[in-house]
Formats: structure tokens, sequence, C-alpha cells
């Protein structure tokens, strides 16, 4: 089922997303209607908050990534890199920072250049509630400090600087306010 992501000015994207566990009622469903969503949205990542629910759960596929030029020298690791990431603990973040174009389904028609680490250490569950602690770089450790904002509170636009902020503060407000067209189902703050 496709659900309506929330846009900016939603109280949920601001909210620390609580931890959930094995039982999470109708967790499989869940993570199959936040794929459908995504997808439909040509997204490569979706958090709970986007969806309204303010748990520790977001979910990456950058598989469409790999037949883009500029990954060329990444195109098998992206090939098939979809994941579940539950109840995630970003334990360390190393490297350069690198800018890249972010945006985000949430805030759309809204791109902006954001600073991010190259390399993480990401410690989550899979949607089996099997345990992983594991390494990525590259664009995928950056799609996931993206969706891993999202579980925390934080948006891309918070990453800008203050300047950028006040030239971006005009299109946000008219997306708080639905003044933004956009091709997928989309729910705005009352």
């Amino acid at each position: 089922m496709i659900l309506p992501i929330r846009a900016f000015g939603d109280p949920v994207l601001r909210k620390v997303g609580k931890d959930i566990d094995k039982d999470y009622p109708g967790l499989q469903e869940l993570i199959d209607n936040m794929f459908e969503t995504m997808y439909s949205a040509n997204g490569i990542g979706l958090a709970a908050p986007q969806i309204g629910l303010d748990l520790r759960l977001f979910i990456i596929d950058v598989t469409p990534l790999a037949d883009d030029e500029d990954y060329e020298d990444i195109k098998d690791e992206l090939a098939d890199f979809k994941k579940v990431f539950i109840n995630a603990t970003i334990l360390e973040e190393s490297g350069e920072e690198w800018k890249f174009n972010e945006g985000c389904l949430s805030i759309p028609d809204v791109r902006e250049d954001v600073k991010r680490k190259e390399t993480i250490v990401i410690e989550y569950y899979d949607e089996n509630f099997v345990k992983h602690t594991e390494t990525f770089s590259d664009i995928r450790a950056r799609v996931i400090q993206h969706e891993y904002d999202h579980i925390e509170g934080v948006l891309f636009t918070d990453h800008l600087s203050i300047l950028k902020k006040k030239l971006v503060k005009g299109k946000l407000t008219k997306i708080s306010q639905g003044e933004v067209s956009i091709s997928y189902k989309m729910r705005f703050p009352k």
C-alpha cells in the first residue's frame, strides 16, 4: 500500500524515533509498504517518520544508481544494495567531509549541497532481527546518513549554512502549506 509522505513542517519529522522489537505488529507489512511508497515517489531511501511513525526504522535501495555513470567505479556494490535498518546507531563517522547535492521526499523541489563524512560504521538490525555492524563508504554512507538523520529528528536542511537556510526558507514555508506540485502521495501539516 502506498502511504502518504509527510511534508516539511509535520511535527513527526522532528521526533527522535523509538526502538522497536521483532514483535512490532505488522512489521513486515510496514516494511513492504515503505518500499512501495518509496518506489512510487522515485526515492532511494525512506524513514518511518516520513510516513508518520516515530520509529527507528528506515529503508534504502540504491540499485538505480548502479546505472549512473557517476558511480561506474562502485557499480557492483550498488547493484544489489537494498537494506532495512531497524534500531540503527551510527558508531563512527570518519574520513574527509564531502559535499553532495541532497534532496528529500519530505522536502520536494529543494536540493542543496550538504557536507558529510565519507565513511560510517553503523550497528542495526535487519528485517529478520539479525544484528549487524558494518562499515559503508561513498554514496551508500551518504544515503544511510541522510535516512539516519530522519530517525534522529534531523532534516538535511538543518546542515545548511545560515545563509542557505535563509535562501530556502520561502520554499520550505510553501511546502509546509501544501503549495508544491508533486507526483506522489503527500500529507501536509494541518
